[in-house]
Order: C-alpha cells, then structure tokens, then sequence
C-alpha cells in the first residue's frame, strides 16, 4: 500500500495495529476521520489523552476513574458474592447481562506454565485477602472451561479452602468458545444462575 503522505501512513499503521484491524480496514477509519476534520479527531485524540488518568481499581483490578471502581463503591451491589474473571472484558460480559449484583475480582489471565504465567503473575494474593473477610461468603469462578483455566479455578480452590467460603463455577455444557466475551447474554446469565458448587476432593 503506497502512500502519498507520511502523516497518513503513521496513522494507518497505528490504527492497523489494533486487534482485529487490517491495513484497508485501518486505511478507511484513518480517510473517514480525516474527511469529518476535527468533529470526528478532536473527541478522538481527547479520549485517547485521558488514558493517562485511567486506573486499575486497588481492591477487584477492574479499569476505574478512581482508586475505588463503581461497581466495588456501589451500595446496592451484594458485597457477599465476588465473581472471580480473567480479564476486564470478562466483566462487562458478564454485567451486559443484567444477571449478576454482586463484586467482581479480575485475576489478570489465567495459569499458564507454557508462556511463563504462574499464580506470583496473576491476582491471586489481593483475592486470598479478600476472602479472608467474613463479607465474602461465595466465590463463583467465571473462568474459561480451557485446561489453563480448569488449572486456575484448582489452584485457587485449593488456596481459598481455608477461608471457609462457599466455591462455585459457572455451569458447563453451555457454549462460548472457551471465552466468555463471545457468549451471548442469554446463555451467560443463564450459566451463572446454573451454578454448581466446585468439588476439589476429584484430584
């Protein structure tokens, strides 16, 4: 692809470089967002400065304005029930469909010896902590059925059992692909209203 300008060609590749975005794709949001002048870059570029103020909540690890997300701030939420997800994008998979009112905890991607990703890697000290309380009374592992995600919900079962808090995992035999965020609402609120206790004693 030959450009007749640098400025153009930087943008093109910048915006190629986003998941899921091929340089004729890239090329026709870069002309669009030329041709719209500054009603369409300006809110672009401001968006994109504002990352610097964005923040990881220090309680669930959840992308937040403040040091505390709304979801964790929010009085109405039941603070009994933490939902353990890998990612952020597990989160508001889950809270698109309107079947979860209790706190979330993001463990930052799952075990995985093969790429290096072991539990020191991951959120699992901050979540020990918070089960430790006598506020947490469920932990429902939303976690991919995958093997590295059926690994994590072991391990982490094996290290929340001495806190005494009830163990469940989204219900299996629903499809998503081993990925929560391409489940549709219906099926993912319903295999969260389906959960089955988790049993660590099948080692």
């Amino acid at each position: 692809m030959k450009f007749s300008s640098k400025i153009l060609e930087e943008l093109v590749d910048s915006l190629s470089a986003l998941p899921s975005i091929g340089k004729k794709t890239a090329l026709r949001l870069a002309l669009h967002i030329i041709q719209h002048g500054e009603d369409k870059s300006e809110p672009i570029i401001q968006s994109l400065s504002n990352l610097t103020n964005l923040k990881t909540c220090k309680q669930c690890h959840n992308f937040s304005d403040h040091e505390l997300c709304h979801i964790c701030t929010d009085p109405v939420r039941r603070k009994s029930t933490l939902c353990v997800v890998e990612s952020v994008v597990d989160v508001m998979a889950i809270e698109d469909t309107d079947q979860f009112n209790g706190v979330f905890h993001v463990l930052g991607g799952v075990i995985n010896p093969l790429e290096g990703i072991g539990p020191d890697e991951l959120n699992i000290d901050s979540l020990i902590e918070r089960t430790a309380s006598d506020e947490i009374e469920e932990v429902i592992m939303a976690i991919s059925p995958t093997i590295e995600g059926e690994t994590t919900i072991y391990y982490l079962s094996k290290q929340l059992g001495p806190n005494n808090v009830k163990i469940s995992q989204i219900a299996r035999g629903v499809s998503f692909g081993g990925e929560l965020e391409y489940a549709d609402a219906l099926t993912l609120g319903r295999s969260i209203h389906s959960r089955t206790p988790y049993n660590i004693s099948s080692e």
